[in-house]
This record gives C-alpha cells, sequence and structure tokens, in this order.
C-alpha cells in the first residue's frame, strides 16, 4: 500500500513538472535585466575618480583646524592616501571588467576593440603614475590579476616603483603604436566620445587625441627623470616632442559637470562641506598680490560669511586678500585676534563662484602644463630653440592658462558680477613684471614657479611632484613644531616626499605590505624618497 502511494505521488509529480518545463525558462526569465553591457560605459566611470585640486604640503590650501596637516605631514597623519587607493582600485576594477568583456567577445568583434585596448593602456598609465608619484613601490604586475584570475592574486605583492615605470613607458608607446584607423571608436570615453568633453566622431580622431595624451604622459614622465638620470629625462622629452604633446587648449584633458547628476565633488565639497575649514596659504595669496596677478580675483576672495559661501557678496579685490601663514593653527590664530565675526577665520578662502565652482571643469592634463615642461626642456637643450623658444613656451602657458579662466567662467553659470576673461592690458602687464618677466638666468625659478600657480585648480598633487622633482616655488617650510622638524636632521628639507600606504593594507594585505615596509628601508613614513627624487 505504502508502495503504490509512493508510485502515485512520484507520478503526480512528473506530471507537473512536465506541464511546467515547457514554458520553464520563458517564465523564469526577467525581459528587463541587461544581457549585453558596453564596455565603454564601464571605463566611463574610471573616468570620474578626479584629479585633485589644491595641495596642503606645497603650501596652496591650509586648514588650520587640522593639527595633523598644520604639522605638515606628521607622523600621526596616516590617512592622505586612503582616497588615492581607493580610486586607484576603483579604476583597475574598471579596467579589469572592461578586458574581461572584451576577451569574452567572438574573435570577429574584437576587431573593433582594438583601439579601446590602447586607450586603456594609457588610461591605465596615467593612473599608476599617480599612485607610484604618491606612495613609491604599489601592487603592479599582480594589481589586476585577482578580478580575473581569482584568490591566487586577491594579495600582490608590491613591485618596485623604477621598474613600474619602465613599464609604464613600454605601455604607453606600445599603446600609442597600436592605434588604428579601423580600430574602432570609443562613443562613451568622456574625453573625446561621442558626448565627451570634446566630442569628435570617429576612430581616427579620437584615436589622435589619446595619441597627444600618451604622448604628453611621455614628456611628463621624462621630465620626472631630471635630476635623477638627465640622459633618460632627455631621450624621453625628445620622443615625446616629436610625437606630438598637447599645445592647445582645444586639446586639454578633461571632464565636465551637468550640475544635476555630477558636480565637481572636490569643489562641491567646499561649499557643503565644512567651508570655514579650507584657506588659501600666505606664500600663495602674497604671490598673486606681489604680482598683481590677474588670475587672483578667479581663484580667491573674502566672504561675508566663511561658512556659507554661497551667501552674500564675496570681496574679491586682490589688495583686500589675505592668506593663513603657514604653521599656525586654529587656537592660535584665535589668540591672535584673527577670528570673522560670523564663522572662521578672517582670512582669503577659494572663489567658489568662479575657479573653484562646483560646476566647473576637472582637468586631467592640460596645454599650459606642458607649455611649461617644454620651456624647461628648451631652456636645458633637450629640444630645439633655446632659451628663445623657451621664453615663447613660458609666455605661451600663462596666456593658455589665462584663457582657461574664460572657459572657467562659461562653466559656472552663477550669476555673479565678475569679470568674464582677463584683457590684453592685464596680461601685457603682468608678463611685464619684473617678478615675471622672461629671464633665462632663473628660468627653472620663473618656469616652476608658474607650474606651481597653475597647478592650484587643475591639479595640486602635479604641483607637489614638480616641487619635489625641482625645489621650486621656494617656499620655507613648516616650523608648528620644530622638535619634531629639527630631530636627528633626518628630514631633509622639511617638505613630506610621499605619502604612506593605507591603513587597510596592513590589515587586508599584511604580508606583502611588510615586505614593501622593508624594501624602502623599514620605515612607512613620509620622508621616504620616489626613486626620481633623490636628495
Amino acid at each position: 500500500m505504502k508502495k503504490l502511494k509512493l508510485i502515485i505521488c512520484l507520478s503526480a509529480f512528473l506530471l507537473i513538472f512536465v506541464g511546467c518545463d515547457k514554458d520553464f525558462v520563458e517564465i523564469n526569465t526577467n525581459p528587463y535585466q541587461i544581457t549585453k553591457l558596453d564596455p565603454g560605459i564601464i571605463f566611463a566611470g574610471s573616468q570620474r575618480i578626479g584629479s585633485g585640486g589644491r595641495n596642503q604640503i606645497v603650501q596652496q590650501d591650509v586648514n588650520p583646524m587640522n593639527t595633523g596637516a598644520t604639522k605638515g605631514f606628521s607622523l600621526n597623519y596616516d590617512n592622505a592616501s586612503g582616497g588615492s587607493w581607493s580610486s586607484y582600485n576603483g579604476a583597475l576594477k574598471a579596467f579589469s571588467h572592461v578586458l574581461d568583456l572584451i576577451d569574452a567577445m567572438p574573435e570577429e568583434e574584437q576587431a573593433n576593440y582594438v583601439n579601446f585596448r590602447s586607450i586603456l593602456r594609457i588610461w591605465k598609465a596615467y593612473v599608476f603614475m599617480r599612485l607610484v608619484d604618491q606612495l613609491g613601490n604599489v601592487p603592479y604586475f599582480d594589481a589586476l590579476k585577482a578580478y580575473s584570475l581569482g584568490e591566487d592574486y586577491f594579495y600582490p605583492k608590491y613591485d618596485d616603483a623604477k621598474i613600474i615605470y619602465e613599464d609604464l613607458e613600454k605601455e604607453i608607446r606600445e599603446a600609442i603604436a597600436a592605434f588604428s584607423p579601423n580600430g574602432g571608436f570609443v562613443s562613451a570615453d568622456l574625453f573625446w566620445g561621442s558626448n565627451g568633453s570634446a566630442p569628435t566622431n570617429n576612430a581616427t580622431a579620437q584615436a589622435e587625441q589619446w595619441k597627444k595624451l600618451g604622448y604628453s604622459m611621455l614628456l611628463r614622465m621624462g621630465m620626472r627623470y631630471s635630476r635623477y638620470a638627465p640622459a633618460t629625462a632627455e631621450r624621453i622629452v625628445k620622443e615625446a616632442f616629436a610625437g606630438g604633446v598637447i599645445l592647445d587648449n582645444k586639446d586639454n584633458v578633461f571632464v565636465i559637470y551637468d550640475g544635476t547628476f555630477y558636480n565637481n565633488s572636490g569643489n562641491n565639497g567646499l561649499i557643503t562641506g565644512n567651508p570655514n575649514f579650507n584657506y588659501v596659504s600666505e606664500p600663495f595669496v602674497n604671490k598673486l598680490k606681489n604680482t598683481n596677478d590677474p588670475r587672483g580675483k578667479y581663484l580667491i576672495c573674502k566672504y561675508e560669511d566663511p561658512g556659507a559661501l554661497l551667501s552674500g557678496a564675496p570681496n574679491f579685490k586682490l589688495e583686500d586678500q589675505r592668506g593663513v601663514p603657514i604653521g599656525v593653527d586654529n587656537t592660535q590664530l584665535t589668540t591672535m585676534g584673527e577670528s570673522h565675526p560670523v564663522s572662521g577665520f578672517n582670512f582669503s578662502q577659494w572663489n567658489v563662484w568662479a575657479a573653484f565652482g562646483r560646476l566647473n571643469r576637472d582637468f586631467w592634463l592640460t596645454s599650459s602644463q606642458n607649455l611649461l615642461l617644454l620651456a624647461e626642456a628648451a631652456h636645458r637643450g633637450w629640444i630645439p630653440g633655446g632659451d628663445a623658444q623657451a621664453k615663447e613656451y613660458y609666455e605661451k602657458a600663462i596666456q593658455a592658462d589665462m584663457d582657461n579662466y574664460t572657459l572657467l567662467m562659461s562653466d559656472v553659470k552663477m550669476g555673479l558680477e565678475i569679470a568674464p576673461s582677463i584683457t590684453e592690458a592685464e596680461r601685457s602687464a603682468y608678463l611685464a613684471h619684473p617678478d615675471i618677466a622672461w629671464d633665462a638666468a632663473n628660468a627653472l625659478k620663473l618656469i616652476n614657479t608658474q607650474y606651481w600657480i597653475i597647478n592650484v585648480y587643475v591639479d595640486g598633487l602635479e604641483a607637489w611632484n614638480n616641487f619635489k622633482r625641482t625645489g621650486y616655488p621656494e617656499l620655507k617650510r613648516n616650523e608648528y613644531d620644530n622638535a619634531f622638524w629639527l630631530g636627528d636632521g633626518s628630514f631633509g628639507d622639511g617638505f613630506p616626499r610621499r605619502y604612506k600606504y593605507p591603513q587597510t593594507e596592513m590589515a587586508e594585505n599584511a604580508a606583502n605590505y611588510e615586505a614593501a615596509v622593508a624594501a624602502i628601508g623599514g620605515k612607512d613614513d613620509n620622508w621616504v624618497r620616489i626613486f626620481w627624487d633623490p636628495k
């Protein structure tokens, strides 16, 4: 009897199952799910990771509320690299996923992604170069493998910074050579895709723009070697110059924001975070004032309320601006009677109505940066023209940067009464100023001080890297804590040379972190120098 019941139950189940199986796949398939993902969409996300403005180490930005930063990145300042590391991880995930999608395509389809592979190689080189310049040795050769090859690579080893640089040079060169007119157009590219910041509409035009970016990166990379290995520097710079770097603002590399879905996150943070924590340094303000720099009104101002930057009418007059002294914290400022009658302190802040507007474009690389590097290369004799050509590049760089403020003002759209552009009279007066006018005997100082000014809104990290390379602008070290700075004299000039590794690495990749620290001398601190930054 039990056996008969079991047979009846099984028969009934099979009848139901067979009946349902007819439409099983159709019933259990979501008609709205994504079945094919455009790799370009994933890549575009990595182009929004942020280039990073204003730098405290090279005394552009001051946060007197942050004692760790006021001390000049003391031993207690551990997390400076956290944002960069997160961005790096996000970009790597994007690269890996895009490559996996391309590799999974039928072979005949992959021909349309030849150029995309070159774009990925150049962009990956950009990201890694920035990371090496901040930290030194980092995971590189194993860094992408965990996403595609699994748990054997969950804990990537760190690679020597010099070897990474050499491989990045190779990657850029090979990527440039691999571009093809028939290699496919990447529509989603935020720089030069169909709806990019400076759109193109065909593979050839897009490839030419990426080649210029690639050669521009080689130019920057070559100049990094200027003290460490001048012959290597000259070789790479000559190759970049001959290949063709970005020399015009129309070719600048940037991302634009619509104010609805995306804002410039760094600039928006000045408004929505703690506005009265961020001030302009005394050295930077004084440089603008002492040379009557016409860019000053777009960069800095005073507010009626330092804690509410969009309320009231800002004061843009350069003669009224005042920077926070280096090495002075909030307690000292209060004692000195520098408190603002509303909130914060009575010092200049960044102009969120102009150069630091939340709708402003995020620059990755500009013609002004390249022109200044070429000015130095010509002065050194690495490219043709000598000092006469160096002077032309130098002045053209300043003019190009001034032109950028017209573009920035067109982005802001906040209705404030401020000049939309810098006049010819202002330009001529500035270029003729005794502290600015070209002087071959002071070429390196002039060129690299301008690099510092230009990169205050373009890329503060690049200002720091160039300061490490050249020693310009001439800045006095932070003396907030003399006992800490002077010590046994092992801290050199008192300016941090790198960021520490993020604390997450100590917990998540401990063995390789410890090996990396041993490789750089046994101490993970701010005074270890990147290979191209020798004492």
